[in-house]
């Protein structure tokens, strides 16, 4: 089984199904999306800059946390109507709000994870440090449920600290699956050494900052990579054959393309 293990939600739904079937994709792991860039008329900047508008405000901090949490509740509900949608090709990892209390962080958990049968919990885009460290609640909500994985975007806009930030998380809440988003970018050379050491780190594949971090990644650590995609900002079929291109085996192609997410979600 083909699973892409990170798109966002994309409307029309039918649409991600399509681009799913061209990829030979059986399955994808949705998170909610702020942003409906495939909406976007044109792939311009002008089109492509004004869905990405409200992403901005809310990486600048610019809504209150009340009206944060109420626009976090819309995109589960638009997630779960997509799973609804095509239950069969779907699962779906649930986003949750940081600089709440502990008891409302495993609150949250309880309710908006585990009550929509999530599997996992994510997309966090930590903009500083002390974002990261606000993570630490749901680090400690997880130990309760300990086949949830959190995943994290590691790219820009986390800097080099904020990866070691994350990576601290990990060593103290060693029982917690956590995906690095995008494999750190152009700081994965760091990411694939923590995760070596590290036996709950796995590696998100999609938009790789070179071919050869793929392949690295493929050679040193196969059971920790996980195709994804993170469509609708990348292609399923290009990340699929990025890695068929690359990796050192056909065994170890079949673990980056299903075989670890099924393990590691129990699916």
């Amino acid at each position: 089984m083909i699973v892409d293990s990170h798109q966002h939600v994309m409307l029309p739904t039918s649409m991600q199904i399509k681009k799913m079937d061209d990829a030979g994709v059986d399955k994808a792991i949705l998170f909610t999306t702020t942003p409906h860039v495939e909406r976007a008329a044109t792939a311009t900047l002008d089109a492509i800059g004004a869905e990405m508008q409200v992403l901005y405000q809310l990486l600048s901090g610019s809504y209150s946390p009340e009206t944060r949490i109420s626009k976090m509740k819309d995109t589960i509900l638009e997630l779960n109507q997509a799973i609804r949608t095509a239950p069969d090709r779907f699962y779906g990892f649930g986003p949750i709000p940081l600089g709440i209390s502990e008891q409302a962080t495993a609150e949250w958990v309880s309710q908006h994870i585990i009550g929509n049968s999530f599997k996992g919990i994510g997309e966090f885009t930590p903009g500083s440090e002390t974002q990261i460290e606000q993570l630490e609640p749901i680090f400690k909500a997880l130990e309760d449920y300990q086949t949830l994985p959190i995943w994290v975007h590691t790219f820009n806009p986390v800097t080099p600290n904020g990866i070691k930030a994350l990576m601290e998380l990990c060593r103290k809440h060693p029982a917690v699956p956590v995906i690095f988003g995008h494999m750190g970018g152009s700081n994965w050379m760091d990411v694939i050494a923590f995760a070596k050491e590290h036996g709950q780190a796995y590696l998100d594949l999609s938009a790789a900052f070179t071919p050869l971090s793929v392949k690295t990644a493929l050679t040193e650590v196969p059971e920790k990579c996980l195709l994804g995609s993170d469509a609708p900002f990348g292609e399923p079929q290009l990340c699929r054959q990025l890695i068929e291109f690359v990796s050192p085996s056909l065994s170890v192609t079949e673990l980056a393309l299903g075989g670890n997410i099924e393990r590691l979600l129990q699916i």
